[in-house]
């Protein structure tokens, strides 16, 4: 204990200066917006780069894991090429869902929050790679979330699983759309709320996006139907969904560009602005 005390006699100006020096800079970080820009681009710069380091150290110790997902994926195509009862009638598919291979960015999860309320994800490709603001972010088996922040070569993803999310979403059958949120409580479920009761609903139907927005494409898988619940005091439907994703074990998945979003913003600003 005395030593430390000597230390700090030792080196009082110097710890004096360290002092006011991180308040002058916690200052004018706070007072100035462009300081603060550059703060927060450094340091999603800075975490993605920590991010990316862990994520090869787990990817290395799950090898094994990986192989035998991957011997089962590949045994699972094997058998759906070979039970084609003709192969030559059935096009090439050249997209995803409506999305050319062009418009698609392929990218992994090097972070993954799924145990608070607002949960984000980062992923190892950034605006160097063409990732935007506002880009919708899907996997094989379905939605993942929406690009939050981009720097040169990581971006932010805002989870379906946080409270602040809303994605356009509606029943396969019956094309009634509805608002797919998520209530915090389980990562294997979200909510789709505002459906009206004439719907017909049952367990186990499939629900997908709505294509009412320029985010997502029109059909893009999510889950299905567990639970169906009335609303307190109003003529519509809350649906619990069974996500088709294990949102808490996410490796590859891509981001969707929207050539056409641009365009739809500025009609729709037009037509609130006459």
């Amino acid at each position: 204990m005395q030593q430390i005390f000597n230390f700090i006699i030792r080196n009082s100006n110097r710890l004096l200066f360290l002092l006011l020096l991180g308040i002058s800079l916690a200052l004018t970080i706070q007072s100035h917006s462009f300081h603060r820009s550059k703060v927060i681009s450094s340091a999603n710069f800075l975490s993605g780069g920590v991010y990316e380091k862990i994520n090869h150290l787990n990817e290395y110790l799950n090898l094994r894991t990986e192989n035998d997902e991957l011997v089962l994926e590949n045994a699972r195509l094997k058998s759906l090429l070979f039970n084609k009862e003709d192969t030559t009638k059935i096009p090439l598919a050249d997209s995803i869902k409506g999305v050319k291979p062009a418009d698609i960015i392929v990218s992994k999860v090097i972070h993954n929050s799924y145990n608070t309320h607002e949960n984000y994800i980062t992923l190892n490709s950034g605006a160097n790679d063409g990732v935007k603001q506002d880009m919708g972010v899907i996997n094989s088996l379905g939605i993942i979330g929406v690009i939050d922040n981009t720097s040169p070569r990581y971006s932010t993803v805002v989870s379906i699983l946080n409270m602040k999310s809303q994605i356009n979403a509606k029943i396969k059958k019956s094309n009634h759309f509805g608002s797919l949120t998520w209530n915090g409580k389980s990562t294997g479920y979200v909510q789709l709320e505002d459906v009206p009761r004439l719907a017909s609903i049952k367990k186990g139907d499939t629900i997908v996006t709505g294509g009412q927005s320029v985010i997502f494409p029109e059909g893009i898988n999510i889950g299905t139907v567990d639970k169906i619940y009335i609303k307190d005091k109003t003529s519509f439907y809350v649906i619990n969904v069974k996500l088709f994703n294990d949102m808490t074990n996410l490796g590859h998945v891509y981001i969707i560009k929207s050539k056409d979003r641009e365009e739809l913003i500025n009609l729709e600003k037009k037509e609130k602005d006459e």
